[in-house]
């Protein structure tokens, strides 16, 4: 059998090996304090089920265990998600155009996409605190970064039992959300996968928008463009798709943020502390991780949480809890775009 197309125009190990020497060492720890961080977020993770489903009122399967990783162990499980990701979108572009890449053109390509997406990976690595990883070939997991978590816990002088319980909230609500509504994982493969493969579905028109987007170069630093590089390769109808996709990550990212400070200072004593020190964190950068920031789009991400957040919050607020929880019913009672910024009309449209 054939290798996967993929595979000639990415170089998946090359990305690792790049990632790995690009990214920064983590803070330093012993090894029995590496364990103890091991352990306390296994145990938070599982400990915060409980506190989800109060919370939510929505009823999950019980968790399969969650992988405490490091820098290294981050990158290598995104770039196994990337691969499960683009696999059918790849071969589904060739069919269409009856034929694959030239070796000499996936030779070449692969390597730069291959050192493209490591250096992207590095970046993120040092950043992320936890995910749960929806495009894993063997159904979604949980994955918490120990030495990030640390990392973020020393810099703001947090009490760490607090903190790491604060952060496995955070993505055990992303677990619940997919577990108890088992339809979203299918829904955002196939809506990224939609999104994806109409990108490279004509690679000329991109390469035009590319261009384009090399002149918008000054706005997206000055952070006039919203998305960062990737707005400007878009058409209408991809912005207006990744507009609803963005909508839905509002919602997921809104809703674990609320949970995650829903739960009271009788289980997180210093639950508003974190709160108010985190929030300030995520407005503090320099100015260079700003710039990088801005050309990957993530600054559109930090608002994801404070829209998303509003959103379920104005949401509750007017129908509950149990109303809220018909956002879970179906793709068509997902908010759109518009009503991430307008609660009350998601309301209306759901409830009447």
């Amino acid at each position: 059998m054939s290798a996967p197309v993929i595979d000639s125009l990415v170089d998946w190990d090359l990305a690792v090996r790049t990632a790995g020497r690009l990214t920064r060492p983590g803070p330093d720890v012993s090894a029995a304090e590496a364990a103890e961080v091991v352990a306390e977020l296994r145990a938070g993770a599982i400990r915060s089920t409980g506190h989800v489903e109060e919370v939510t009122g929505l009823s999950t399967v019980p968790g399969e265990g969650v992988l405490v990783v490091d820098r290294a162990g981050w990158v290598s499980a995104n770039v196994e998600a990337f691969r499960t990701l683009l696999e059918p979108v790849v071969e589904d572009a060739v069919r269409r155009r009856g034929h694959a890449p030239s070796p000499l053109v996936g030779a070449v390509g692969s390597k730069v996409t291959g050192a493209e997406m490591g250096s992207v990976l590095a970046f993120l690595s040092t950043r992320v605190l936890g995910q749960y990883d929806v495009f894993h070939s063997g159904g979604g997991r949980l994955l918490l970064v120990a030495p990030n978590v640390v990392h973020v816990e020393r810099e703001l002088n947090l009490r760490p039992a607090d903190f790491r319980l604060w952060v496995c909230l955070h993505e055990e609500t992303h677990r619940v959300q997919f577990t108890a509504s088992p339809w979203l994982r299918d829904h955002m493969i196939s809506e990224v996968r939609a999104l994806v493969g109409d990108l490279v579905a004509e690679p000329s028109a991109v390469l035009d928008r590319l261009l384009e987007a090399v002149r918008q170069l000054p706005d997206v630093v000055r952070g006039e463009t919203a998305n960062g590089l990737l707005d400007a390769v878009q058409t209408p109808e991809q912005r207006r798709a990744l507009a609803e996709l963005t909508a839905v990550m509002s919602l997921l990212e809104g809703h674990a943020d609320v949970v995650m400070d829903e739960v009271g200072p009788s289980v997180i004593g210093t639950v508003a502390e974190i709160r108010r020190r985190f929030t300030r964190r995520r407005q503090g950068r320099g100015a260079v991780d700003q710039l990088l920031r801005r050309l990957l789009g993530l600054d559109a991400k930090m608002r994801q949480y404070a829209d998303g957040a509003r959103f379920v919050r104005r949401a509750v607020q007017a129908v509950g809890m149990g109303g809220f929880n018909a956002v879970w019913t179906s793709p068509a009672t997902l908010p759109t775009p518009e009503e991430i910024a307008d609660p009350d009309a998601w309301v209306r449209r759901v409830h009447g």
